[in-house]
């Protein structure tokens, strides 16, 4: 239950002879600064004005993961907001209907893998499978028991009892129907007990025996095996302060716009003969792709973590410059949506930067491959969508710096195993400090077709800068195309493209035959929306990442008219 204090100009109306409380609201001498909204899919908002923005922005909203959502997963289904796929059946159950569940669509729940023989003459007593940190279902039947093996017992002798729960200051409840509404918590939640079939029981048990006799065999081993792998760690851990103190001076180089020096020894050091080893001598074999700073190689290292190793070429255009800007802006920065530094390695000429690996490598060799696109259906494509839009967001304003990234495209986003996007290549991005919130050079980089048009011609960047490219990358995800695909069409690009097909009335035909499904039309048509207003020509008309994100959440139900845009000739990439 979500308690508050009236709000100034509300007042309580309790009559207690007619036994009605009313809730009454005047604005005669207070100014609004704060209201409650019921969205249409049953959400409430509570909204505060910002008076620096001239906005309503919200504070907090009554359905705060998607877990909150009653029944999200079903009957015997149960909810996870940690996990990338939330919706899981409780142990002994499996889904009812595997299509939908497949799709995304949990709602018609799961069904039990063994019936209960409960009653049954000569039948197997059944028993039950205590589950941690729970949120209990709805709609419990409480039992007056002295104590928690009690309300076992009750459980256990009523056949149309499926679960129970022994809660101090609450008491035993039981469910005797179905169970709906659950949800697995990392910490805190009750015990819940569910009633299976003895076999499913035994099954968990069995494989539980087997996976301890084979940890107590391999006990001897494994602290073998731990002991060396913490001597190699300290040696190398030694190895890597003597270069560390030894290099102090050479390590450091000074970034343009006042910052301070970016110290290497601030990172993990590798040193060049271990990525040497890891990547089997850069094998062309082992090469994931190339960019303007150089190719990148997939490693393994001694204790087997996979990494991905950015090799500096002595040719590059970026050079030096970029590769410091790259650890200095990416060693400040820790989002779930940003792929993570884990090291870099200076040896003479040679200078690597070291992340964590994504086996999907990117979105554009899954989005513009015909035989990978069936893989992203909607539900992946909107959870990238978001993904990258959290990651917009914690650069521009979550985070301790303000960050432009200046060259998002589909090739910087990265997929790890469950397609999770993940903003990389800092290579180009500026921190600005204080209260900057744009900037100016003559240096233009990145690619052009992603490039806002102010930042193209005038080499102004800011927020909007990166809000436009998210725009282009939002269309490129919607239409399966991408923006310089069109060498003979009148339209020039995506965008020509989407204006063409709009004014049109055409516009379903812009969605990609791969997500084209009337079920998901009104959130494509959406999207395509908030995409076409990303790329409004001038940067003041364009949405801030954060309302963006509201308008894609639907809190934004009115989306104001886009502005055609200002669509110019294609160009060869830049960078």
């Amino acid at each position: 239950m979500y308690y508050f204090a009236l709000i100034d100009g509300f007042r309580l109306d309790d009559n207690y002879e007619e036994g009605t409380l009313g809730l009454s609201f005047s604005t005669s001498s207070q100014r609004v600064t704060e209201h409650y909204v019921l969205t249409f899919d049953g959400v409430v908002l509570q909204k505060e004005w910002d008076e620096d923005r001239k906005n309503w922005t919200t504070i907090w909203k009554s359905i705060e993961t998607e877990c909150d959502v009653y029944g999200k997963c079903g009957e015997f289904g149960t909810c996870n907001s940690n996990n990338s796929r939330i919706c899981g059946c409780l142990k002994g159950f499996e889904p009812r209907n595997n299509q939908e569940w497949n799709e995304g669509n949990w709602t018609s729940g799961c069904v039990r893998r063994t019936s209960l023989q409960c009653g049954d003459i000569g039948a197997e007593e059944n028993g039950f499978l205590r589950l941690r940190n729970m949120k209990v279902p709805d709609n419990a039947v409480m039992l007056n028991t002295v104590n928690e093996e009690q309300c076992r017992s009750q459980c256990l002798g009523n056949c149309s009892c499926l679960a129970y729960s022994y809660y101090l200051g609450i008491g035993c409840m039981i469910w005797r129907e179905s169970m709906v509404d659950i949800q697995e918590f990392s910490s805190l939640g009750v015990d819940l007990y569910i009633r299976l079939a003895q076999s499913e029981l035994e099954e968990t048990g069995s494989r539980w025996k087997l996976i301890l006799a084979i940890t107590l065999g391999l006990g001897v081993v494994i602290v073998v095996l731990v002991m060396y792998y913490i001597w190699r760690r300290m040696r190398r851990r030694n190895e890597s302060n003597v270069i560390s103190n030894n290099d102090t001076h050479s390590h450091s180089i000074k970034l343009e716009s006042g910052f301070d020096d970016v110290k290497l020894q601030d990172l993990p050091l590798f040193r060049f003969e271990e990525l040497v080893a890891a990547t089997n001598n850069f094998d062309l074999r082992n090469k994931l792709g190339q960019g303007g700073f150089g190719p990148v190689f997939k490693g393994k290292l001694e204790d087997e973590q996979e990494i991905a190793v950015k090799r500096l070429a002595r040719a590059s255009g970026q050079g030096l410059q970029e590769f410091m800007n790259e650890v200095d802006v990416i060693s400040k920065l820790q989002h779930r949506n940003l792929v993570k530094l884990l090291g870099c390695c200076v040896d003479e000429e040679e200078k690597m930067l070291v992340y964590e690996y994504m086996p999907n490598k990117s979105l554009d060799a899954f989005l513009f491959d015909s035989g990978a696109q069936e893989l992203l259906h909607w539900r992946k494509r909107l959870n990238i969508i978001e993904g990258i839009c959290r990651g917009l967001l914690y650069l521009h304003r979550d985070s301790r710096l303000r960050i432009i990234h200046r060259d998002l495209k589909p090739s910087n986003i990265l997929l790890d195993e469950d397609l999770n996007a993940k903003i990389s290549d800092f290579g180009m991005a500026r921190i600005f400090g204080g209260k900057e919130d744009q900037g100016n050079t003559n240096r233009v980089v990145g690619t052009y077709g992603y490039m806002s048009p102010e930042y193209a011609m005038e080499g102004r960047f800011s927020e909007k800068s990166d809000v436009y490219s998210f725009g282009v990358l939002l269309l490129e995800i919607l239409s399966g195309r991408k923006n310089t695909s069109f060498n003979n069409d009148d339209s020039l690009n995506l965008i020509g493209y989407a204006w063409k097909l709009r004014n049109e009335d055409n516009i379903h035909s812009l969605i990609d035959t791969t997500i084209n499904n009337p079920c998901f039309h009104e959130e494509i048509l959406r999207c395509i929306e908030v995409g076409l207003l990303c790329v409004q020509e001038l940067p003041e008309e364009r949405p801030s990442i954060s309302t963006v994100i509201s308008m894609l959440d639907s809190e934004i139900t009115d989306l104001p008219q886009p502005m055609p845009a200002c669509i110019y000739a294609r160009q060869n990439p830049m960078s």
